[in-house]
């Protein structure tokens, strides 16, 4: 109540500071009222509350509570979700359920606000159902509605850990289409803005819903309260983390100069946003240095008293952020050109190999990628070295040369120049589709995460070590490392894509264009796991099946290759005449030259692939020699012992596979003999 109470204050400040309940009604224009003025930023706090404590249940039934059972070895006893667990997935599923109302309302004040209608004509024309799937926010808010009401429905019978994490990971991206669609979509760097946005929402809501469940946890009085609150902790550090600097990046996307912050309302409130966001950092530091240990003293009054005042700094920081996505930025200082509202950037000069070297092109979402996976693996070989085990450094090596080939391929020029010229974006396409991967699966980064990460601290329990084994013996991940499977996606998602609107569509859009790169990265990722992975994989291919496997995949993509020089009609017309840069060649001729890559690119990967296929094939036949010899000497060494015991030597261990084929072929020698003579 103290959140709530505190995050509608706020917002009611905010709105009335910021100006977006005082509009001026220029007379001519519709006007929706002051109820959807009032209503839209009420219903859009709601939401987000109510979608902020369905996260925090599930967080804290899925992670921050440990499991029971699977502790004694017996196949029956897997591990399984509390008491208590199971009671945070049952509120959850009512937390949800308010979420999805609180989404249908605020789809309904979106309506009404973009059309400028009252909301009694919404209700009852038809205009709701005529310009949901027209508006941007209203497809959002739908799609925000029926995943809420999925996890309401299924949290009500949800009793294994699997199930409640799928219910997590669905309520995630449930968070994700409102802020996709805000300011964020129309900030002259939409490009950063969104992944930024996107990031914020995904790091906020786990902070703030993990310490309201486990601020109810500890007032509830209920055991494993130090466990949880030690999670959070841990957890919450990184969300702070990320909270800053994905906020940090959407101030600088909307607001370039700093004197804004100051000078505009949407600065102001930024600003007093910044303001909390650095208590709640102070909030973290005293309860790493001074609550956990009280808890662990079982004193938890200081931890339910500093979490009560934290939270309310949260709600207002939430009415806050409401205020601020009601409250307009300030403008560009120049109007932007239509290329650069497509872009996100004017168009460059002309191509040349020095300029796809230096036009460096930033792009937020996989800049962080690349540093949380190159920091995550330095951090498990720092981890190996530090208990004296030894890891590759070949590995390590491939590894980084495959977050470099990322690198060059999302933030130099050749980022800038691949939604203009579809060669470059083909060159793009190839890299992080045939040669990235290849790479990234020589790293063995799943055996480095096993061989680095600690068993859980409870038995029984399932920390990131478990839960890593789990997938990897799921049936999701059995199908899809399927030799069949893996292969199918890899080639048909590429004609998949190219050969339907769907190409278009994800060039449009930031977001799409970031799906299209992570399929690429996915796909040829599984695909290179089942034929070079060093990496435990559900099924093993022989190398002779490898190989084959190889050579039949590979000529598909010289066909999607060919076919691209063939069509008669350039694809994506819409956005490439859009994009059209005044240097360049003919759509269609830079269409050919992007087939002439995808045809001539094959040959790099299949040669790599074949030399590691060597080397992986040589390497196995040189463990094999020496486990047999290790079993002859075994064998050898016990019939020398039985000798000289003064016994018969002992006969050949069924292990002993030298002795045992040796005896074979005595047998054999003996019976021809006897038939011999007989």
């Amino acid at each position: 109540m103290v959140a709530l109470a505190a995050s509608v204050a706020v917002l009611v400040a905010g709105l009335v500071l910021g100006g977006a309940v005082a509009e001026q009604v220029i007379p001519g224009l519709g006007d929706a009222g002051t109820v959807t003025r009032w209503g839209l930023p009420v219903s859009r706090l709601a939401m987000d509350l109510a979608a902020t404590a369905t996260i925090g249940l599930l967080l804290a039934a899925t992670v921050l509570l440990p499991l029971e059972g699977g502790g004694t070895g017996s196949s029956r006893d897997v591990p399984r979700l509390g008491d208590d667990a199971i009671g945070y997935l049952r509120a959850a599923s009512w937390a949800a359920a308010a979420w999805g109302t609180a989404a249908a309302s605020t789809l309904v004040f979106t309506v009404a606000d973009v059309l400028g209608l009252p909301v009694g004509q919404v209700l009852t024309g038809n205009e709701l159902s005529g310009y949901v799937g027209r508006l941007p926010q209203g497809t959002a808010l739908m799609i925000v509605v029926l995943l809420a009401v999925v996890v309401a429905l299924l949290a009500r019978t949800t009793v294994t850990p699997a199930a409640s994490f799928g219910l997590l990971l669905t309520a995630g991206i449930a968070l994700l289409p409102p802020p996709l669609t805000g300011h964020s979509a129309s900030a002259a760097n939409h490009t950063v803005a969104t992944t930024g946005v996107a990031l914020h929402v995904l790091a906020v809501a786990p902070w703030v819903g993990g310490l309201c469940a486990v601020l109810a946890h500890a007032l509830t009085r209920r055991g494993r309260l130090d466990v949880a609150a030690a999670r959070f902790s841990r957890m919450a550090l990184w969300c702070f983390v990320a909270v800053g600097l994905s906020g940090l990046v959407n101030v600088l996307a909307r607001l370039p100069d700093p004197a804004e912050l100051l000078t505009t309302n949407y600065g102001r409130l930024a600003l007093g946003k910044m303001l909390l966001f650095a208590g709640l950092g102070w909030f973290g530091w005293w309860h790493r240095g001074r609550t956990l240990p009280a808890l662990a003293g079982r004193r938890p009054g200081a931890f339910t008293r500093l979490a009560t005042v934290e939270i309310a700094i949260m709600g207002a920081t939430m009415g806050l952020a409401v205020a601020l996505a009601r409250t307009a930025p300030p403008p560009p200082a120049e109007a932007e050109s239509a290329v650069k509202a497509l872009l996100g950037y004017d168009m460059p000069p002309a191509i040349t190999p020095g300029r796809l070297v230096t036009l460096w092109q930033f792009d937020f979402f996989f800049a962080v990628l690349v540093a949380v996976l190159g920091g995550l693996y330095l951090a498990g070989v720092a981890r190996l070295r530090r208990r004296g085990d030894r890891w590759s450094p070949g590995r390590t090596a491939a590894w980084l040369l495959g977050l470099a080939t990322i690198v060059i391929t999302t933030q130099t020029g050749i980022a800038k120049y691949a939604p203009i010229l579809f060669s470059v974006h083909m060159a793009q396409h190839m890299v992080l589709n045939m040669l990235t991967p290849i790479l990234l699966v020589l790293g063995a980064p799943v055996t480095l995460a096993l061989r680095a990460l600690k068993p859980a601290a409870i038995r029984g329990d399932r920390g990131p070590r478990e839960w890593l084994v789990a997938v990897l013996h799921s049936r999701a991940v059995a199908v899809l490392a399927h030799p069949a499977v893996a292969t199918v996606i890899f080639v048909a998602g590429t004609f998949a894509l190219y050969f339907t609107p769907l190409f278009e569509s994800a060039m449009r859009n930031h977001l799409g264009h970031i799906a299209m790169t992570i399929h690429f990265l996915l796909a040829g990722s599984l695909f290179f796991w089942v034929l070079v992975g060093v990496d435990p994989a559900p099924r093993t291919l022989p190398y002779p099946g490898r190989i084959l496997l190889l050579f039949v995949t590979m000529p598909f993509h010289a066909f999607f290759g060919i076919a691209l020089m063939n069509l008669a009609q350039p694809l994506a017309r819409g956005w490439y005449t859009a994009v059209d840069p005044p240097w360049g060649a003919s759509l269609l001729s830079d269409q050919h030259t992007g087939g002439a890559i995808a045809w001539g690119f094959g040959e790099i990967p299949t040669f790599i692939v074949l030399i590691a296929l060597a080397f992986q094939w040589y390497f196995d036949d040189q463990r094999q020699a020496r486990r047999l010899d290790r079993k002859a000497d075994r064998a050898e060494e016990r019939r020398t012992a039985a000798a000289e015991e003064g016994g018969d030597p002992a006969p050949p261990a069924e292990d002993d596979e030298l002795a045992a084929y040796n005896a074979h072929l005595a047998r054999l020698a003996e019976r021809h003999e006897r038939s011999r003579k007989g």
